[in-house]
């Protein structure tokens, strides 16, 4: 039955509808014509009520319509609208009873040319994800101590002004090469992997900070290009997203190796405070210097115990001496050939004489030889030949390639010096 037989004049039973009846049968009939519908315009006279529902006006450039959206479906929205907006709504079409007035009840509420773009991101992000290119396990490891950090920004970019203030401040003993690309519009993209290209292949950086500032979905969408995110996945230099604010998410950010809120942050995450590295090479120098002294110290108890079994060669004499008056008393108490016994004496003593000589050659051949075994034995000669005593991260002295890992901080002790590596390759 439709409204107009039922208002029309019956010549038997006249149906008569009060007002309010009239307009609930109006909106249930609106309804159920049209159900969910989306619509496109731009939004004039808005209002938050203190309820929190939302009122505005939906127009285009022939006309308009009015339209709610309450408050519990305003909590699903990404953002809120204000006079001028074009957007994009899902709405049930109906009627303001009261008032009998026309209305949109909203369900969603988007910015216009958003949906699109940003249903596109989420079946991006979904692809990638299932193919694992946002995996914990594929993050690269970041330096610790960067000797060059890359910057992949627009020279014109406030973001790189940040950036470069920030390490300037925090890092002034890094260097930092800038490796130019265009950050928003069409050509974006492929400059963004361009640069990136460049600094893979020059590998002139530890790390690379891939940074741009705020903007809305469509300036930001370069960062979610497919082509730059594979890129980003396979770089060999590890990569830091700082994109956009922090609520700004991108797909670079997912692939990345970490993602930081800010270009800012990014900065502040690639390196650390020249105070914090000044104050672990002070511990570092002060662990390898105990670590010597207790070497030197057990090489002097050492030396110490092996002179203790050394006899000089005065000594020897002294002995030899001795024997040679208890022989001769010997000779004059048995006193038969004297001349006979005297040329023994003589010859006795001039062999003495030679073995003496002898001996005393011996052992000075062999305190020499001592001598020059212990000198080759203290760490100074030791590195003055050209060795060198390496210590890992921990100060404790390296005997095995096994024991480090890449990235690693050494110690070098030289003869002359002490040097400061890192690992890059190691072989068994």
């Amino acid at each position: 039955m439709t409204i107009e037989s039922r208002v029309t004049d019956d010549q038997n039973a006249p149906t008569i509808l009060t007002v309010s009846e009239l307009n609930r049968q109006v909106a249930q009939s609106l309804e159920n014509e049209f159900g969910l519908v989306w619509l496109t315009g731009e939004v004039s006279t808005f209002t938050r009520a203190a309820s929190g529902h939302l009122y505005f006006t939906l127009k285009d450039a022939l006309a308009s319509v009015r339209a709610v959206m309450f408050k519990g479906r305003l909590a699903y929205c990404e953002f809120q609208p204000s006079v001028g907006d074009q957007v994009q709504i899902k709405a049930r079409v109906g009627l303001y009873e009261p008032r009998g007035e026309f209305q949109l009840n909203i369900q969603t509420l988007r910015r216009a040319g958003r949906g699109t773009l940003y249903e596109q991101f989420l079946l991006l992000k979904e692809r990638l994800q299932a193919e694992g290119l946002f995996d914990l396990n594929n993050k690269r490891a970041l330096s610790e101590h960067p000797k060059a950090i890359g910057v992949i920004t627009s020279l014109g970019a406030a973001a790189l002004h940040d950036v470069l203030t920030t390490l300037a401040r925090r890092a002034p003993h890094v260097s930092i090469i800038i490796y130019p690309s265009l950050v928003q519009g069409v050509a974006a993209p492929r400059e963004l992997r361009r640069a990136l290209a460049t600094a893979n292949n020059r590998q002139e950086v530890d790390t690379l900070l891939l940074v741009r500032g705020g903007g809305s979905l469509e300036d930001l969408w370069a960062f979610n290009d497919e082509g730059l995110a594979r890129d980003i996945a396979s770089s060999t230099l590890p990569i830091i997203a700082g994109v956009g604010h922090e609520s700004d998410i991108s797909i670079a950010d997912f692939v990345a190796d970490l993602r930081a809120p800010t270009p800012t942050a990014a900065a502040e995450l690639a390196c650390l405070p020249r105070p914090v590295l000044l104050d672990q090479v002070s511990s570092l120098r002060l662990l390898s210097q105990q670590i010597v002294m207790r070497k030197i110290e057990r090489l002097g108890q050492r030396l110490d115990r092996l002179g203790y079994g050394l006899v000089s060669p005065a000594q020897r004499l002294q002995q030899r001496r001795q024997a040679q008056a208890m022989l001769i008393q010997r000779i004059e108490h048995a006193a038969p050939d004297i001349i006979r016994l005297q040329d023994h004496v003589k010859r006795q003593y001039q062999s003495l004489t030679r073995l003496m000589s002898e001996a005393l050659a011996h052992r000075r051949n062999r305190l020499a030889l001592q001598h020059a075994q212990l000198e080759t034995l203290a760490p100074a000669a030791t590195l003055a030949r050209g060795f060198a005593i390496v210590r890992g991260p921990d100060g404790d002295i390296l005997t095995d390639a096994a024991q480090v890992k890449g990235s690693d901080l050494l110690s070098i002790d030289l003869a002359k010096g002490r040097l400061k590596a890192t690992v890059d390759n190691k072989e068994p």
